[in-house]
């Protein structure tokens, strides 16, 4: 048989041949964009329980996410994204290993969407490549790519909220900031907002370190950059407004879970949590103390709460993830 090009067709269909016969795609315009994010996997685990698979154009690879659905009346739910902290669930201390989030969530009427990764990432895009941690792009796959086809997975209803504890508890600011709008609420519990100061940015780089061998200035840049300053959440606190905000940090001093009858599940020693987790919790209430004060400045409300003990561990970001409910659902349901 006799095939015959002609005119402005024959190029096309020879390149098209060609790629064929030798498995190479050659094109003459430019490259054609990647494909958008795709739900992979949709597994149900137990109860209320699911497990999300999401591939990630930006990240370049699969995202996995531990899911709690509604088990009655799923259509049209709205979403909580709950981050956890600096070892991204990775390291066993999660939301569901740490807390009774599973069971409080069970009968509410709301997606909660928790990472299985990220561990000292800071939920952001990376500057460079990382031998650690290649080129997280947490920042655009969380706002941009994640958000439309979960919820055309989950049928939701498209109003979203976000929370996150300690190293997340500064992300989900800086996420909220970078999408305006797309965050009903924001809940911070134990997280800094102070991170471009010469304190601020050692600490970001401690916890990066200390999470993942990571170096920060892949993330953000060196000391001066202006990276460090377009993510830090007081710099840029006006461009929550439109949010609800809800703000919490204990003291640093040891409280009523500061026991061994009172530990959490997978709680380090008594010992580090009294003082390690005193001396972190004593930090991120002088950045929180800040940031209400300036939200305060530019007249944006915020519900702040400043127990006078608590450390930085589980059982008080569970008591926080609850305490805050009514002003996250506030803001899916409006």
């Amino acid at each position: 048989m006799k095939v015959v090009f002609s005119g402005r067709r024959r190029l096309p269909l020879v390149l098209l041949l060609v790629s064929l016969l030798f498995g190479t795609m050659i094109s003459t315009a430019a490259p054609a964009r990647a494909a958008g994010a795709q739900v992979v996997s949709l597994t149900h685990l137990d109860q209320n329980l699911w497990r999300v698979v999401v591939r990630s154009p930006a990240m370049g690879h699969d995202i996995p996410f531990l899911l709690l659905r509604p088990r009655t009346d799923a259509a049209g739910a709205p979403t909580l994204y709950l981050l956890n902290g600096a070892g991204g669930g990775e390291d066993g201390a999660n939301w569901l290993a740490q807390t009774d989030a599973q069971k409080f969530f069970d009968g509410k009427r709301v997606n909660v969407v928790i990472p299985e990764k990220g561990r000292g990432s800071y939920y952001t895009d990376w500057q460079s490549a990382d031998s650690k941690l290649g080129k997280p792009m947490w920042q655009t796959f969380l706002t941009k790519e994640l958000p439309p086809v979960l919820d055309a997975a989950l049928n939701s209803s498209g109003r979203n909220a976000i929370a996150g504890l300690s190293m997340s508890g500064t992300s989900v600011l800086n996420l909220a900031i970078a999408a305006p709008g797309l965050y009903r609420t924001v809940a911070s519990y134990s997280g800094c907002a102070l991170t471009s100061t010469p304190e601020g940015q050692a600490a970001v780089r401690g916890i990066v370190y200390t999470a993942s061998s990571a170096d920060a200035t892949n993330m953000w840049g060196g000391p001066a950059s202006p990276a460090w300053r377009r993510n830090d959440p007081y710099l840029n606190a006006a461009k929550l407004r439109g949010s609800r905000i809800y703000l919490s940090s204990g003291s640093g001093l040891p409280g009523r879970y500061d026991t061994p009858q009172e530990q959490a599940p997978g709680a380090p020693p008594l010992a580090d949590q009294i003082l390690v987790g005193g001396a972190l919790e004593f930090a991120v209430r002088y950045c929180t103390d800040r940031m209400a004060a300036r939200l305060r400045e530019l007249h944006i409300p915020a519900q702040v709460h400043l127990p006078a003990t608590g450390t930085h561990s589980w059982n008080y970001w569970r008591d926080e993830l609850k305490r805050s409910w009514p002003t996250i659902a506030a803001g899916l349901h409006s």
